[in-house]
């Protein structure tokens, strides 16, 4: 039903769409009384009426149905109120981050073409490679089963922020973008194309799985102007060997104004995703993640296919959405599955410290911004105390912050004294520039924490991702203008 008033706009789509409808149906009586006399008179018949006359008719009718279903739809799209958010759509972040020092720029350093040789403490003697430069922002990694005709040894797809997927097909980037990508907003906190997964049985179905921000629509920033918004999505494609087919979306987000996402899928064959929460801005925007009806500083468990599985913990419960797993996260860039006891280990980024791994359980808090061992970027503790009852408390903890990004457990032989080691890639250490690195975190037998090791700090490059190979080797890639894909190996 139309609205009771409307402006200029609309009413002149409204009349351009009755004079499009009006010429279709003076056609369709037209079109109407030929094939009637056609068939009642087919003696009549002569060059007025030849087919190619007719179909030239029906190819005009087609098209005016087209242009006046498009404005009808688009009039009926604009008088639609817009949806309206508990929260600010676009977070002020006016005065929640000081001035920084003012000194100037001091970018991560141009990397060289190695290889870099390195000692560290248990495995010694290392050897840092580049496989590839000519990426830029890059954000994940996932290597391609060998498969005849669809992947050899060595392949890889590799996600950009701006929205590009790349491939390396026997340790060579290919010059063009692989097809079959969505349009991704990459901006500010939204970070545009995000990970990639391959689905447990990628050998059968080829099923490609790249988390992303889906664009939304415009909102206004706090000073008024436009801004895009855009929703945490999934989308799932076919891998052919060249490009994506088949591409749709298996998960979008009700929400908007949520921060990066990470994909895995765990050993009970179900799909976890991380939704950050806003890190800084007003309280109404950093209280989201303790807001059961909202995705932001959550992760979700859904099936292949984006369902809700009936053993999630808030299923049927009220006032929370049935995918949450668990709640309670600031920004979530770090998830991976132990694959020696198949528990789910999520990587969170702190405020000013405070980054920290925690081992997901079903259902639990885990307290951001409720508790934090971080501070707030203009100085003051985020909580007085980095514990509440009914909150869990990370298993890991930096005090400083590396930003930490990807992680991974190591499980090959070609490093024999870093099995069952955690890599986490980091950023920035202490909020100073130039301090990007890898870290090896050893545990007991009871996966407690013994020790850590800060690795190739020497190459000043900041870590978005680590991933061990199916050659047993450790990959890395840089989050740099220009990026490259790295590789970690013995140098004895």
């Amino acid at each position: 039903m139309w609205p009771a008033k409307a402006g200029p706009t609309r009413m002149l789509m409204l009349h351009e769409s009755a004079k499009a409808l009006c010429a279709l149906c003076v056609l369709c009586v037209n079109l109407l009384r030929d094939l009637r006399h056609l068939r009642d008179y087919p003696a009549r018949y002569s060059d007025s009426m030849n087919p190619t006359r007719w179909c030239r008719r029906a190819d005009v009718a087609a098209a005016l149905v087209l242009a006046g279903l498009a404005a009808i739809e688009i009039t009926r799209a604009q008088g639609q109120t817009p949806k309206k958010y508990p929260y600010p759509e676009v977070r002020d972040m006016r005065g929640v981050v000081p001035p920084g020092p003012k000194v100037a720029p001091y970018n991560s350093p141009a990397l060289g073409d190695g290889p870099f040789d390195f000692e560290t403490y248990e495995q010694r003697h290392i050897r840092v490679s580049v496989v590839t430069k000519g990426l830029s922002h890059p954000w994940s990694v996932a290597f391609l089963p060998v498969a005849n005709g669809i992947s050899g040894p060595g392949d890889m797809l590799i996600t950009e922020r701006v929205g590009r997927l790349r491939l390396v097909r026997k340790g060579v980037l290919q010059p063009e973008p692989v097809k079959g990508t969505p349009k991704v907003v990459s901006i500010s906190t939204m970070a545009g194309l995000m990970d990639i997964a391959l689905h447990p049985r990628f050998a059968e179905n080829k099923w490609v799985y790249i988390s992303y921000h889906k664009p939304v629509g415009m909102g206004k920033s706090a000073d008024g102007k436009d801004f895009p918004l855009a929703s945490n999505s999934i989308m799932r494609g076919t891998w052919d060997g060249n490009q994506l087919t088949d591409v749709r979306d298996i998960f979008v987000a009700d929400d908007v104004d949520m921060e990066m996402s990470r994909i895995a899928f765990g050993q009970d064959g179900m799909l976890y995703m991380t939704i950050g929460g806003p890190g800084t801005g007003p309280p109404e925007s950093l209280n989201r993640p303790q807001h059961g009806n909202d995705y932001a500083g959550k992760i979700l468990r859904m099936t292949d296919e984006g369902g809700v599985p009936k053993d999630n913990p808030f299923v049927g419960k009220a006032g929370f959405k049935p995918l949450i797993y668990t709640m309670g996260h600031r920004t979530q860039l770090g998830l991976a599955v132990n694959p020696f006891n198949g528990e789910v280990w999520a990587g969170e980024q702190g405020p000013n410290g405070g980054d920290e791994v925690n081992i997901l359980k079903a259902g639990k808090n885990y307290g951001w911004p409720v508790v934090s061992d971080g501070r707030d970027y203009r100085g003051p503790y985020m909580s007085t105390s980095p514990y509440k009852e009914g909150m869990e408390r990370p298993h890991i903890v930096w005090v400083p912050s590396i930003a930490l990004s990807g992680m991974v457990f190591y499980t090959g032989d070609r490093f024999p004294n870093w099995k069952r080691n955690l890599f986490v890639g980091g950023m920035r250490e202490g909020e100073i520039a130039r301090t990007g690195q890898l870290q090896r975190i050893v545990f007991n037998e009871n996966w407690q924490e013994l020790r850590r090791e800060s690795l190739l700090r020497d190459l000043h490059q900041r870590i978005r991702d680590v991933r061990q190979g199916p050659d047993g080797l450790l990959y890395m890639l840089t989050e740099e203008d220009a990026a490259a894909l790295l590789k970690i190996e013995p140098a004895d």
